[in-house]
């Protein structure tokens, strides 16, 4: 990829196939002037030397990055990005990147405070912030940050339990970071976010879960229900002390659910009259010296 190609490998190419060049027409113009062949392979050979050493010596430095260089085996300087000269064969370079980094965590096991087996992955995302700390302190920061996530993760885990584990996992991420960080600082190196990517939990226990979840939407379900029904019963008790207080209110009320079924053709309200009324209304005729 063009993101990973070293700046300083045309340069120190351009610079090697520059001396050889030089060295062969050299060689040439030697040549030219006498008839030994050995005229062309001594300038052709020190253009070779020539060229090795200045390709060897010139190094640019990208952005984003930073060169240590080791001179006799001792730190020298960290060297900003730019063309850089070096000693050739005293001097070491070593090469540190300074942008964000990710390093995935693979699978931990843990057992979490109330001892139910999990498996947990996620990514670490840091960069560098002292590139000589980073390349010196520790032999491979990629591989120590990458060992230390993954042995935080199983202790952070191990201390919540599986629905704090579950439901507050900022949280677990907060502390692995911190704990990283703590563990790393003078490594010259800064945690940027860890990310959990998935928390897996065994099978009968997803089922369990299912269950259980199951169980308490059906009980607020019923719960609801029957608050709906009391609050019901209670305003049709309060409409019916109402009617009891007023004479006519039971006659209204009757009066208008008679004038709700009127409209419909296909519905035949039928009038109940007990038998008493029915005497009484005889009695009064008779009385009045009806037939």
């Amino acid at each position: 990829m063009l993101l990973h190609m070293r700046p300083s490998a045309a340069v120190s190419s351009l610079l090697f196939f520059g001396c050889v060049l030089a060295g062969v027409a050299v060689g040439m113009i030697g040549f030219a002037g006498t008839n030994q062949p050995a005229g062309l392979a001594i300038p052709v050979f020190a253009g070779v030397v020539v060229g090795a050493l200045l390709a060897a010596s010139v190094k640019v430095v990208a952005q984003w990055e930073r060169m240590i260089v080791l001179r006799l085996g001792r730190f020298k300087v960290a060297a900003e990005p730019g063309l850089r000269l070096l000693m050739p064969i005293l001097d070491t370079p070593m090469f540190v990147e300074m942008r964000v980094q990710t390093v995935p965590i693979a699978q931990q096991q843990a057992i979490t405070k109330d001892n139910v087996p999990v498996v947990v992955n996620g990514v670490i995302f840091f960069k560098v912030v002292d590139a000589e700390r980073a390349a010196l302190t520790v032999q491979d920061y990629r591989s120590a940050i990458w060992r230390l996530a993954q042995a935080t993760l199983r202790d952070v885990a191990g201390k919540l339990t599986l629905d704090e584990l579950l439901s507050h996992q900022d949280r677990l991420e907060g502390e692995i970071a911190q704990n990283i960080a703590a563990a790393s600082q003078g490594w010259g190196l800064h945690v940027e976010a860890i990310k959990l990517e998935d928390i897996s939990v065994p099978e009968e226990l997803k089922k369990m879960m299912s269950r259980q979840a199951s169980s308490e939407r059906e009980k607020r379900a019923t719960i609801i229900k029957a608050d709906g029904d009391r609050q019901a019963a209670a305003a049709l008790a309060e409409a019916a002390a109402t009617m009891a207080a007023s004479p006519g209110a039971m006659q209204l009320r009757t009066l208008q659910t008679l004038d709700g079924l009127g409209p419909s053709a296909s519905n035949t309200v039928v009038l109940a009259v007990p038998l008493e009324v029915i005497d009484a209304m005889r009695a009064y005729i008779r009385k009045s010296g009806g037939p």
